[in-house]
């Protein structure tokens, strides 16, 4: 077992603690938070070990899980890396790309593991299609909530969109070329609606979509490849493979074909992968504990979260 420590304990840190203390590839030694009224609280409700002191809890464990605000990742990063402790840092990796980058270097410097808590890579049904997803040229992400003051502190961008953007790097095998985007805010400071075209050099098109201020939850991508769409529906954990393949000489009754203006028969069937329940924080927390033990590489490195916060801020500055 890893002696894990989580900073935080808002909302986030809350089920990161429960599912830790659950956990058992890991020893939850306590936890800290800036706010010690909270801490306290915490600590009364749930049982866990509060520890004051940010040096003290991390001089105590392997592993420290950052589920703090995105202002603060670097330096709580930061101090647990320098003293060769693994980080598990929930998304984005940190506010800026500068901070993003040193901490690659710490981990490397430091011989330490990473990982970025995004979360949709563990979502069942994005991972019941991924293998299918293969060579995608056109992307259509939607992702729209409802109004939370929660997470206005950051742009859309970073709040919500910055999950599809890490999901579709991860399946588009292509440097990004060239990103347009455009962002409207309407209760915050920063930006509540965006919406970006990301181009890349293999000549795959995503368009993405995300808004904070919606009147209904909506979290969906769609993938557009030869012979084949794929839907993902994140909210509802449902998946959709139409695919094409040349028709038969004979087709049944009940076949789907479809004929092109050039004489060219192509029958149309659906898959319905099957989709298997998970707790996908769960899952994220306990592969990171797989790849420390393991001495492999996470699912989500801190290079893969740089490259998505990359892109994330390339959109804002296109605003």
């Amino acid at each position: 077992m890893l002696k894990v420590g989580v900073l935080g304990a808002g909302h986030l840190g809350k089920i990161h603690l429960r599912l830790l203390n659950e956990s058992p590839k890991y020893d939850l030694i306590g936890f800290y938070d800036p706010d010690d009224i909270n801490g306290q609280k915490v600590a009364a409700e749930f049982g866990y070990t509060y520890i004051e002191n940010i040096n003290e809890l991390i001089d105590a464990v392997d592993v420290i899980d950052i589920v703090t605000p995105t202002l603060s990742h670097y330096d709580c990063a930061k101090k647990a890396m320098e003293k060769g402790k693994h980080v598990f840092i929930e998304k984005p990796i940190t506010n800026t790309l500068e901070e993003a980058e040193e901490l690659l270097q710490l981990e490397q410097k430091n011989g330490v593991k990473g990982q970025v808590g995004h979360v949709e890579r563990f979502n069942p049904a994005f991972l019941a299609v991924k293998d299918k997803i293969q060579s995608p040229m056109f992307i259509e992400a939607h992702r729209l909530a409802e109004f939370n003051p929660r997470g206005t502190d950051v742009p859309v961008v970073l709040d919500l969109m910055i999950h599809d953007i890490d999901a579709i790097l991860s399946v588009v095998n292509s440097e990004v070329k060239q990103i347009n985007a455009s962002g409207v805010s309407v209760i915050s400071n920063s930006p509540d609606i965006a919406n970006a075209r990301i181009e890349f050099e293999n000549g795959c098109v995503a368009n993405l979509t995300a808004s904070r201020i919606s009147l209904k939850n909506m979290r969906k991508s769609r993938f557009f490849q030869r012979d084949a769409y794929i839907s993902v529906d994140f909210l509802e954990k449902k998946a959709e493979v139409v695919k094409m393949k040349d028709a038969p000489e004979s087709p049944g009754d009940f076949d789907m074909i479809l004929q092109n203006a050039e004489g060219v028969k192509k029958q149309i069937y659906f898959e319905n992968p099957e989709i298997e329940a998970n707790n996908a924080i769960l899952d994220e927390l306990e592969t990171f504990a797989d790849a420390i033990t393991q001495n492999t590489t996470p699912v989500v490195t801190l290079k893969q979260g740089t490259q998505a916060l990359r892109v994330a801020l390339q959109i804002i500055q296109s605003f």
